[in-house]
Parts: C-alpha cells; sequence; structure tokens
C-alpha cells in the first residue's frame, strides 16, 4: 500500500481541523506516527495553513472566477497548501506546482489539476505585488491581512489602539516560542543550560522567571529525553508566573481545580519542595489519566487526582485549602500563537457562554477557601469580560473576599495598574495571561 505524501496528510487533517472540530494539537499527536522530518512538515503546513487561512483566501479569491466558498474542501485546502508552499515556505515554484496539481489529481480528480496549476500560476506572475485588502473599515482591513476573524481585532483597536493591535496580531502569526521550567526537584537551571548546550539547543534564562529557560526548538531535547527524565517540562512563563502569584507553600494543602494537563499542578506541588497536600481536580477522567501519566518523571509524592466537577465541589473540601487554584476555562485569545485554530473556533457567543461559566466557577471556589487563605483566578485570555470584570463582580457578590496586589509576588514588569497578573504578548514576549490574588478575611 503506498503511504501518504506529507501534503497529503496535512490536507486531510486540515479538512479535520475546519469541519470534525479536530485541533492542531491532536495532528501533533496524530502526526508523531511518521518519522521526525516528516512530522516537522506535516506540523508546519497544517499550523502554517490555519494561521493564515484568512489571508490565503483572500489572495485565491482574487485568481479564482468562482465563488471560493463553494469549492470542494480538499480542492480548497490543496490550493492553500499550494500557495503556503510559494509565499512562506518558499518551496521551488515548479516543485510547488508539481506537488500540488498532482495531488488535486489524486484526492479530487483528474480535470482539477488544470484548475490549481492556473490559480497558482497567476498567483506567481503577480508574486512581486499581491493584491493588498482595501477596506473603509480598519478591523476588516488588518483582520484579513494578518488573518483573524473581525470581531477580534474590533476588541482590540478598541483597547489597544492601531500599534499594539498590529503588535499582537503579528506576533500571533509567528511561529511559537517555547520555554521550559526547571524542575527544582530534580536538577538545577545551570545543569539544564549546560545539557541544552551541550546538545547545540539556544537557550536563555527566562527574565520573569527564576526557573524559566526559554529554547528555540524542542525538538533535539525531546529525542534526547531530557523530557522524559523528569529534568523539565515545556511550560510558558505565563503559565509559571500564576503559580508564582499562588505562591504555595511547603506544608500547604493546595487545591488546583480543572488541573488538567497538570503543568501547574506540577509546578505548585515543587515550589512547596514535594511537601505538604496538592490535590488536583478535574471532570474529565481521560485528561487525569494523562495527569497521573505526567507525574512520574517528576519525582512528586503529593499530587492527589481527583475526578470533579469544578462547579459542584466534594464537601470534604470546603473550607480546606490554604490556597486554590481556579484556572478556568476561557476563549484561549492569549495563546493563539500556539493555538492557532481557536482564533477560527471562538466567537463573541461563546466568549457570552464561558464569562457565564466562569462567574460559576468562581462561585463555587470561594467555598474551598479557608478563613485566611488565598484564592487565584487565572485564565490564558486577554479579554475584559473574561479577567478584570469577572474579579469585580466576584468581589461584589463574596465580601470576605479582598484583592491583593500581585506585585510581591511576580515581576512588576506583568503587573497592571489594578494589581492584576496581565501578561500581554506584544510588551512581553510570552502567552498572555491574566491572574487576581484574593485573600478569604480570617
Amino acid at each position: 500500500m503506498q503511504s501518504l505524501s506529507t501534503r497529503e496528510r496535512a490536507v486531510q487533517q486540515l479538512n479535520q481541523i475546519e469541519f470534525q472540530g479536530a485541533t492542531i494539537a491532536d495532528v501533533s499527536e496524530l502526526a508523531t506516527s511518521t518519522d521526525a522530518r516528516d512530522h516537522r512538515q506535516i506540523l508546519e503546513y497544517v499550523a502554517g495553513v490555519t494561521r493564515w487561512r484568512r489571508w490565503l483566501d483572500f489572495i485565491l479569491s482574487q485568481y479564482y472566477k468562482g465563488e471560493l466558498e463553494k469549492m470542494e474542501h480538499t480542492l480548497h485546502q490543496i490550493l492553500r497548501v499550494g500557495l503556503y508552499d510559494l509565499l512562506f515556505i518558499h518551496t521551488p515554484e515548479h516543485a510547488a506546482l508539481n506537488e500540488a496539481v498532482n495531488l488535486s489529481k489524486k484526492m479530487v480528480r483528474a480535470g482539477a489539476g488544470g484548475l490549481v496549476n492556473g490559480i497558482l500560476r497567476s498567483v506567481l506572475r503577480n508574486r512581486a505585488a499581491l493584491p493588498e485588502p482595501v477596506e473603509e473599515d480598519l478591523a476588516e482591513q488588518l483582520a484579513i491581512r494578518y488573518s483573524h476573524p473581525t470581531w477580534m481585532v474590533e476588541g482590540w483597536l478598541a483597547r489597544y489602539g492601531e500599534a499594539d493591535t498590529r503588535a499582537l496580531l503579528t506576533w500571533n502569526n509567528e511561529r511559537p516560542t517555547y520555554t521550559l521550567r526547571v524542575n527544582t526537584l530534580r536538577t538545577d537551571a545551570e545543569t539544564v543550560l549546560a545539557r541544552c548546550a551541550a546538545l547545540g539547543v539556544m537557550a536563555e534564562p527566562s527574565p520573569l522567571v527564576p526557573d524559566g529557560i526559554r529554547v528555540d526548538g524542542l525538538q533535539t531535547l525531546i529525542r534526547d529525553g531530557v523530557l522524559d527524565e523528569g529534568l523539565c517540562s515545556v511550560q510558558d512563563e505565563s503559565a509559571m508566573l500564576v503559580v508564582r502569584l499562588l505562591d504555595p507553600q511547603p506544608g500547604d494543602t493546595v487545591i488546583d481545580l480543572c488541573a488538567a494537563p497538570g503543568g501547574k499542578t506540577y509546578y505548585a506541588a515543587a515550589l512547596m519542595g514535594d511537601r505538604g497536600r496538592v490535590i488536583a481536580a478535574d471532570a474529565q477522567p481521560e485528561r487525569l489519566r494523562r495527569l497521573r501519566t505526567g507525574m512520574r518523571p517528576l519525582g512528586l509524592s503529593i499530587v492527589e487526582p481527583r475526578e470533579m466537577d469544578a462547579a459542584e465541589p466534594d464537601r470534604d473540601l470546603a473550607g480546606l485549602g490554604d490556597r486554590v487554584l481556579l484556572d478556568a476555562p476561557c476563549t484561549g485569545l492569549g495563546v493563539l500563537a500556539k493555538r492557532a485554530d481557536l482564533r477560527w473556533k471562538r466567537t463573541p457567543e461563546e466568549l457570552m457562554r464561558v464569562t457565564a461559566l466562569q462567574a460559576e466557577l468562581l462561585d463555587a471556589a470561594a467555598g474551598l477557601v479557608k478563613p485566611g487563605g488565598v484564592l487565584v483566578y487565572s485564565t490564558c485570555t486577554i479579554e475584559p469580560e473574561e479577567n478584570e470584570r469577572q474579579i469585580e463582580g466576584f468581589l461584589k457578590r463574596h465580601p470576605e473576599y479582598s484583592l491583593e496586589p500581585a506585585g510581591g509576588f511576580v515581576p512588576g514588569a506583568v503587573v497592571s495598574p489594578e494589581g492584576y497578573l496581565a501578561s500581554l504578548p506584544q510588551h512581553h514576549g510570552i502567552d498572555g495571561a491574566f491572574g487576581g490574588r484574593m485573600r478569604r478575611k480570617a
């Protein structure tokens, strides 16, 4: 049986993302069955085409005489991949055209090859001066050119202004950067930095988190087994900052709601020196299974996975937590560089739905904190409705809580004027995240 080419697999998986609810993370796991080079190429096409989908479609629409949205899905994906080959990867023209034409004949029909050849050759003839969107509405213009939904850009323009919005859109379209969290229970930052240097991996200490290391790639570290050994984990600095805001101490009882896949759970336990108790709650058994599996190489003994709906906490947890972390479900609009597919899955209606859930979970979490204890609410989004406004509403509903400034726990660069942890990709060069630290009256 003939094996599928990388482009063929990419087209199949792009259809799964757009029409079957799959994510780039799902595709990444499926692609691991291929060799490393093919794996990287499939992910390059899948992530890149997903990221630039709207801009690619704008270019295609200038050279296709029909209605692009009515084109057969597979043919549409083949054209996107071919265009991405030419404009972003800079594959030699002959090779890119040949691959796209042959793929369309194989996956669609023999006659599709001529259409693909004609459209891509038209693009090539105008490559030096491709059309630009000319829209009276600035949000629409930027949304097309930077390949985002218009409603997102409208909100960011109103909040940040044009220059800052362009910077944010540019960040979201860059290939993502990665940070390692050093597992201080097993090693130290100097040892991991030396290991990276020996492997030829560019690495530097994080300026924001003492046990964070910024690296220029992960594949070499994965192949060498550094992650499997439990010396470090992949975790963005924004996520580490949330745990720093929680400030768990040895001997504490920490309750981590919505804990899976477990990155913040593991870091809390490490900061506690693996002394105390960390209850890692999540409603999904499969996610908890992964959390348990991820614990093993890290040398943790105090983490207690528990299947539980955070909206209806188990009664034995009432008033138990010295520190409670609610890393709430959110739109994820702070992590669009790493999760390109999210931009196309989120809607204003989804934003309204998730804010109602966040408020419900916050109210449930309030009852788990012991008098004098700390509650941290966090998200990986940059939307005020999910962040500052949630805290403001919570404090009105729960006068027994008061806001504590984040400045004593995280660097001042990521502290907002109101005292929240607030990282912005275009300002701090890390994922967007939010955290509010609240103290329950003793």
